[in-house]
């Protein structure tokens, strides 16, 4: 970025999804930037380029039948490639894990409350739902671990932005619903929720919780910049499940979970990391864990420790 003083000001163009959420923590972001830039004497603006993605124009179908991974970045990417935006704000868990040669991810801002939580009408907690209660969720993931753990209720499978579904909650008659905290934190929305799920109980999502500000891998005036934001106790925690990811070539057709909880405040803090792969009807979740200090040897650790468990045929059979 220019010095204070120096050549004039750059303008930056932001991408980001439509919805209330991606808008909001967008600006989030790109407001925390804003102060991080006039702290080291940085000469910047920001303009905000709204992108309708695939996964925004399709929500009469769940997820795990239209493509899964990508459907909330692949627009924005392409125009990331094309010049028309200089970087973008995503949610983590909607990144593929390979990108786009020429993109990176610039930066991991702190992490969010990683955890799921349920929203109700009629009870403080999940096991205080009756039998047979009717719940909303959007994620395979979060359906096999809620069968697991309840296979009495009935899972209703909702799609649309956070306050759609809260809408559906209820407009459709629901018991209750799973949702990202993260969202409703960032939306100022704690009060809506009524309570937490632990990881212990339902394993988060690859990446829940953390934001990924990816940008032109040869726009290194930029990447100065997001250094300023990067938070990397956090983006170790991240890649560490994104390696699982990867290795065992998961999307959202796939019900896998994981979460690297770090082990102390320090940026170099080790973490450990718990792994899942499930079958959507929740009749088989595996589970292993690690400790260590490299994220990326430790996602390979779990998922080796994961296959060794049988979990290349959950992965089979859910693809088939």
């Amino acid at each position: 970025m220019k010095r204070n003083g120096e050549d004039p000001m750059r303008t930056l163009k932001v991408g980001t999804r439509k919805s209330a959420l991606a808008m909001t923590q967008t600006t989030q972001t790109v407001e925390r930037l804003r102060q991080l830039a006039s702290s080291a004497g940085m000469d910047v603006a920001f303009e905000l380029v709204p992108i309708v993605t695939r996964g925004d124009r399709i929500l009469d179908v769940t997820l795990s039948k239209v493509g899964g991974k990508g459907l909330f970045v692949k627009e924005i990417e392409q125009a990331l490639l094309d010049g028309v935006i200089d970087f973008a704000v995503h949610s983590m868990k909607d990144m593929p894990f390979e990108l786009p040669e020429g993109l990176i991810i610039g930066a991991v801002p702190q992490r969010e409350d990683p955890r799921d939580c349920l929203i109700s009408r009629t009870v403080r907690a999940l096991d205080e739902l009756p039998q047979g209660a009717k719940v909303g969720t959007s994620s395979l993931r979060r359906e096999a671990q809620l069968k697991a753990l309840r296979p009495d209720l009935a899972v209703v499978s909702i799609r649309g932005n956070i306050d759609t579904r809260l809408r559906k909650l209820e407009e459709e008659g629901l018991d209750a619903i799973l949702l990202a905290a993260a969202g409703l934190h960032r939306l100022g929305w704690k009060d809506r929720i009524t309570a937490y799920l632990p990881v212990e109980t339902c394993l988060p999502a690859v990446g829940q919780g953390a934001l990924a500000v990816e940008c032109r891998e040869a726009d290194a005036e930029l990447r100065e910049l997001l250094a300023l934001l990067h938070d990397n106790l956090s983006a170790r925690a991240v890649a560490a499940e994104r390696r699982l990811l990867g290795l065992l070539n998961g999307g959202c057709q796939v019900p896998i979970g994981a979460y690297a909880a770090p082990q102390g405040a320090a940026p170099d803090s080790p973490l450990t990391l718990t792994g899942m792969v499930a079958l959507p009807d929740g009749a088989k979740v595996l589970k292993a864990s690690a400790a260590g200090t490299d994220p990326a040897a430790l996602g390979e650790e779990v998922a080796r420790l994961l296959l060794e468990q049988g979990a290349d045929a959950i992965l089979a059979e859910v693809r088939e």
